[in-house]
């Protein structure tokens, strides 16, 4: 007789250890977990932010002698450019926190929201630079060597945003920077909040767990006994 079956006579079934305990986490693990996803999402920045030059329009400029100066009195393409800007920013961090939340599922908390908002945090500037730069070298050469008076284009750029350096080394955005890590934190927040689940991560319905193992045999039906009067097999 062993600890693990007090009754010999029953086979030991599998259902009736005790669960393993959980393993604990590390915090190494959690910490390089939040830094390889806020690295992958600020590298999606750089696609984002050629789909926002390819879509937020060129501005007319002039040249003059002290330099581009706008084609036209109130120009509305710098406004354009802002807005498809804030756009697609919302929208790359709905995605990211959609993305995050079903991806980390045995993170899902305080560690995916961190994870999804710094990415986006990191992903706004990397857009930002890679879609100002679609033609920029394009435009610089014009300004260089264009006679006064030519017309051509200035790439797009964003007047409702950009990053200050705090102490000199630290960057912090501003303005619509900030809008995908917005969008992240309230989709982020609104999955939680939705959760069936008060651990945030899947659990077992307790209406299919079953005392009875699914690969324990049932019991045979024990024979009947024979009918008064029957005749009896002959017993050699």
């Amino acid at each position: 007789m062993s600890p693990d079956n007090p009754d010999p006579e029953r086979p030991v079934d599998e259902t009736d250890r005790p669960a393993p305990p959980d393993e604990p986490r590390r915090p190494s693990r959690t910490v390089l977990t939040v830094l390889g996803f806020v690295l992958a999402i600020a590298v999606l920045g750089a696609p984002l932010g050629l789909l926002w030059a390819a879509l937020a329009p060129d501005t007319p400029v002039l040249k003059t002698a002290e330099g581009a100066i706008y084609a036209e009195p109130q120009p509305e393409q710098p406004i354009a450019a802002d807005g498809w800007f804030s756009l697609l920013g919302l929208a790359f961090g709905v995605l990211a926190a959609v993305v995050v939340w079903f991806v980390l599922r045995r993170r899902r908390g305080p560690v995916g929201l961190l994870a999804v908002v710094l990415g986006a945090l990191a992903a706004a500037p990397v857009a930002w630079q890679v879609g100002r730069r679609v033609g920029l070298a394009t435009f610089d050469r014009l300004l260089d060597s264009a006679p006064d008076g030519q017309a051509f284009t200035k790439p797009a750029d964003l007047r409702a945003g950009g990053v200050d350096w705090l102490l000199g080394f630290l960057p912090v955005p501003h303005g619509n920077l900030l809008l995908p890590a917005f969008g992240a934190a309230i989709t982020y927040t609104l999955l939680a909040g939705w959760s069936r689940w008060p651990s945030l991560r899947p659990e077992p319905d307790p209406a299919s767990l079953s005392w009875v193992s699914a690969g324990t045999p049932a019991p045979t039906t024990a024979p009947e006994p024979p009918a008064p009067g029957a005749t009896e097999p002959p017993r050699g």
